[in-house]
């Protein structure tokens, strides 16, 4: 286990397990919590032995939002720059990623938290978990990509409702809407988390990774753009050794007896 200011690295064989650390305040996202965790997810992907990232939060929420209390000490317009292309940095750390990062979201996801959740390739919540974004009620504006993938998830009328009301829906309606993949138990939350990441580690990395990629890129690109990155994928992964190997294991797996083996 690795320990930053304010996010927790652990490692369990093939997956990393980043846990956001400030419990106290809801694990509002400071400067210090977007440096360490920039840090944790660069560290999640130099390491080949990580097949898949999870991000959660220590104590009673996954995070909250911004902490406020740094919110007017930015001391010029070239101070402000730099601190948020840091956050957004965070951003391109978990899309840019080749590995596949699961949310394991409870109790609230707002703003930032609610956009590092929107980041991630798969996103699970503890039933009663609160989605939202609070910044237009303190003079904020959405980050972290969110105005590209908060419509795409639930819709361009529905994305700006929730920007422009502030207004947090439950788990529940965040699923319905398509902002989270499923709501379950709170205290089935860990489990079910890790039992799809052990079931995504089993699959091919490098076929992860060109999925990962295709999808994210997909949803903007033109149609013969596609087919051609999708052609360029497949030819890429059919030259791999882990390929071939695995069409013969899965072969093998399936091949009925005829009767005549000895």
């Amino acid at each position: 286990m690795m320990q930053f200011e304010t996010v927790i690295y652990k490692k369990e064989k093939n997956m990393a397990i980043i846990s956001f650390n400030r419990p106290k305040v809801l694990n509002a996202q400071n400067r210090q919590l977007v440096l360490d965790f920039l840090a944790a997810l660069k560290t999640a992907e130099a390491d080949p032995e990580i097949r898949v990232v999870i991000v959660k939060g220590e104590g009673r929420a996954f995070c909250s939002g911004d902490d406020l209390s740094e919110a007017h000490s930015i001391d010029s317009m070239e101070d402000g720059f730099r601190i948020i292309e840091t956050l957004q940095d965070t951003t391109r750390a978990i899309m840019g990623m080749p590995k596949p990062v699961i949310a394991a979201i409870h109790g609230y996801a707002l703003g930032a938290g609610c956009e590092w959740a929107m980041n991630c390739d798969i996103r699970i919540a503890a039933e009663g978990t609160k989605f939202g974004f609070p910044e237009a009620r303190v003079g904020a504006t959405v980050t972290n990509a969110g105005t590209k993938l908060l419509p795409l998830a639930v819709g361009l009328a529905r994305a700006k409702e929730m920007v422009f009301t502030t207004e947090f829906i439950d788990a529940a309606q965040a699923e319905q809407w398509g902002l989270i993949n499923r709501v379950v138990a709170a205290e089935d939350l860990e489990q079910v988390v890790l039992e799809m990441a052990k079931k995504i580690a089993q699959n091919s990395a490098l076929s992860i990774a060109l999925s990962k990629k295709a999808l994210n890129q997909g949803v903007y690109l033109g149609l013969e753009e596609t087919l051609a990155q999708e052609t360029r994928d497949i030819a890429l992964v059919f030259q791999s050794l882990e390929a071939a190997h695995r069409a013969k294991t899965v072969l093998a797996a399936t091949k009925k007896p005829t009767g005549k083996e000895k």
